[in-house]
């Protein structure tokens, strides 16, 4: 069986299209396929729109509802957990990722890869925001992980197997790129090109960018200790050297305060790097202390089994 996992955030115009595609996609697969659509607290009307139409539809589903909105890489693992296939896709629920790239993840893991990666060829996506996604992947691959790919990482599959240590991890405040590369496995990669967001706005915005973008470097990478060590021998060259030219001068005696410039140098230099100091090694800390927690990454509120529409009508036909 194939499992395809969608999360859901404000997706109630785009659901019926989705849904329609993934049941015209089903008889192209080898196997039997199964979706597993995970509501992340959407505060539009999603979840029943979902409860109304997923029964109609050729394909076994799952209806999971989180108790809150956790985040889509929260309502993922979700997915993935209750999947019930040997290879599972991550398909996006605002159709800007085609439906038929799963078709593409499911022959790449057929043919011996145990993830398959999907990034995006052109994007329909606003300027601003492609020149920020291509920075910040670039400086991924620099300091993190070097064998993410160039364009990142947009959406995913992977076999059982990998699953299930994927969700056997329980990190928090880490990313789920992040572990997938960090697991390992036979990797493969295809490009697909990304379509403009049809409807609806995205639920992924700057701050939540931003969150991810700490999140990968404090839980992936030592570059913050990095980024503080060099910017703690910066100073003191800069501190030595405004020594020098303090001193000089005074000899000259260009200072008219006595004292006056060194020590607003030194306080402003010392107060900068002990905050930088304290911050990063408070971010470590704080992490620390979410992980001795041991909270869940999600709280599932409900989850439904859905049969096929076809195989409830035949169930009937019996009795």
């Amino acid at each position: 069986m194939h499992s395809i996992v969608v999360p859901v955030y404000l997706n109630e115009t785009t659901l019926p299209d989705l849904l329609r595609q993934i049941a015209a996609l089903g008889p192209e697969l080898a196997e039997p396929l199964e979706v597993v659509c995970v509501v992340d607290g959407s505060p539009d009307n999603s979840y029943a729109l979902l409860k109304i139409e997923l029964p109609k539809m050729p394909f076994q589903s799952q209806l999971l509802a989180l108790s809150r909105n956790f985040g889509s890489f929260a309502a993922i693992r979700a997915g993935l957990a209750a999947a019930r296939g040997d290879s599972i896709a991550f398909l996006a629920a605002d159709l800007q990722q085609p439906v038929s790239s799963v078709k593409t993840f499911f022959e790449l893991l057929a043919g011996g890869a145990d993830v398959a990666i999907g990034q995006r060829a052109t994007s329909g996506d606003p300027y601003f925001s492609r020149t920020s996604s291509h920075l910040f992947w670039g400086l991924y691959r620099r300091f993190v992980q070097h064998d993410v790919p160039s364009g990142g990482v947009d959406a995913f599959a992977c076999t059982r197997q990998v699953r299930d240590i994927l969700v056997s991890l329980p990190e928090a405040n880490s990313t789920l790129v992040g572990l997938l590369f960090w697991v390992g496995f036979r990797r493969a990669s295809f490009a697909y090109p990304r379509a403009p967001r049809p409807a609806g706005r995205s639920g992924w915005t700057t701050a939540r960018k931003i969150r991810y973008a700490f999140d990968t470097a404090f839980a992936f990478s030592d570059l913050p200790i990095t980024v503080m060590i060099v910017g703690g021998v910066v100073g003191i060259v800069a501190a030595i050297v405004a020594s020098l030219v303090v001193l000089a001068a005074w000899l000259l005696g260009a200072v008219d305060v006595r004292g006056y410039t060194p020590l607003m140098l030194a306080v402003l230099l010392s107060f900068s790097a002990t905050l930088l100091a304290v911050g990063l090694v408070g971010g470590y800390v704080w992490r620390i202390f979410e992980n001795t927690k041991g909270r869940p990454s999600h709280i599932v509120r409900s989850i439904e089994h859905i049969e096929p529409a076809g195989a409830r009508a035949t169930s009937g036909e019996r009795r």
